[in-house]
Parts: structure tokens; sequence; C-alpha cells
């Protein structure tokens, strides 16, 4: 299911241009047009859903994949691995959780740590 309005599905359908960090048949991680860190990428999944409120244990499998391909990809994108280094995986849900774009998303952001806020 995707949605003809949402600017992460038409990214995901190649409409709008991105710079790709992974892609299989069920994710797709890009880099943020607004980076807050040295590595900052998202983690979305194909499937449409908008947050992370309307996850369903239907979804348990997807969301396990995600997990572990963060660390995977954050060291691919230059964070140093754990314990020297690591990440950062921020989930925006809903208006007042900061959410902008409507289809589920997770930033991954690592790299040296002036970034870094509470």
């Amino acid at each position: 299911m995707t949605d003809a309005n949402c600017i992460f599905c038409k990214i995901i359908a190649g409409q709008i241009p991105s710079r790709k960090v992974y892609e299989d048949d069920e994710i797709f991680a890009f880099h943020d047009i607004n980076p807050w860190a040295p590595v900052h990428f998202l983690i979305i999944p194909k499937l449409h859903i908008p947050s992370m409120a309307h996850v369903t244990p239907e979804h348990e499998g997807l969301l396990g994949r995600m997990m572990l391909l963060a660390p995977k990809l954050a060291v691919q994108e230059g964070a140093k691995p754990y314990p020297e280094g690591g990440f950062r995986i921020v989930a925006n849900t809903g208006a007042e959780g900061g959410q902008e774009v409507h289809h589920m998303h997770w930033h991954v952001m690592g790299g040296p740590r002036p970034w870094l806020r509470g």
C-alpha cells in the first residue's frame, strides 16, 4: 500500500530523487536533506504506515529487520562502531511528537557529538 500524496512514497517510487543508502523489497534508506549530524539518514518501510502509532503485530518482522539494519548502515555511512562511537535512532510520532512527514520513518544519526540534542 502506498499514498499517492506522500513524499516518502514518491521517493521510494523514484518520482523524487534521493541519495539512497539502502534498498530491499520492504525497506528503503536515504540521506536526510537537512542533516543534524555528520551521519544522518532515514530508514523507512516501503509499506505506507503513517506513524509508529499505526504499527500492529503484523509489522513485527518488518520493524525487527529495520532495527537490525540500523547499526550496519550507521557504520557503513561513517559512524564509528560501538562502544567508541555510536548512533541515535529517533522516531517522531504525531504532531506533538514532531512528525512532519506522515510516513513512519526513523532518523539514524551519528558522528562527533556537538550535534547531539537532549
